[in-house]
């Protein structure tokens, strides 16, 4: 946390309740018992893109043990450090993608979309039922049936959402050699 910007600081804390938020109450219940449909985890994307893997990871850990706590009286920490993981290794892919040079076009958008997809299937495909099993003694065909669904709505949520708010924060940012000397 030492070497962390204030801004960067900020952005965690500000997008930690942000994911709180619609987490708890921009979800989509399903017929999968503690399973929902995620808007949460597009904006998750958005602020690992730009601020980074450790905000990316804070942010999906403290506004995933938050909503837990608040939601069901305890945390899920299989789950929670699944989010913790696509934050990180989300974020990780912001280095590559740099939106703050204003461009987000298709080749960065494909980028963008193939790495999230790889990172939430590892996480929620088989982190999240893995650790589930190990550390809650759940059976294996519910938590792998959550997983399989959880990762597959949350991809197509971050691919959706996520690429549509990427693309709108690069609008706001000047390109890269836009600005000419007369």
């Amino acid at each position: 946390m030492k070497n962390l910007s204030i801004r960067t600081i900020v952005a965690i804390g500000i997008g930690a309740a942000v994911f709180l938020i619609l987490a708890k109450f921009v979800a989509i219940p399903t017929g999968i018992p503690n399973t929902t449909v995620q808007t949460a985890y597009a904006f998750l994307a958005l602020m690992a893109v730009v601020f980074g893997p450790i905000a990316g990871a804070l942010i999906g850990f403290i506004g995933h043990t938050l909503n837990d706590a608040l939601s069901y009286g305890s945390v899920w920490w299989s789950w929670v450090f699944v989010s913790l993981f696509v934050g990180l290794f989300v974020g990780l892919l912001g280095k590559r993608i740099n939106v703050e040079n204003g461009e987000f076009g298709t080749k960065q958008i494909i980028s963008f979309n193939l790495v999230q997809a790889v990172v939430q299937a590892i996480g929620w495909f088989v982190l999240a039922p893995l650790l589930d099993i190990l550390i809650y003694a759940e059976p294996a065909n519910k938590v792998f049936v959550q997983g399989l669904f959880a990762g597959i709505s949350n991809i197509i949520t971050v691919g959706i959402i996520g690429t549509i708010l990427l693309v709108a924060y690069a609008k706001t940012r000047t390109k890269s050699n836009s600005l000419t000397k007369e």
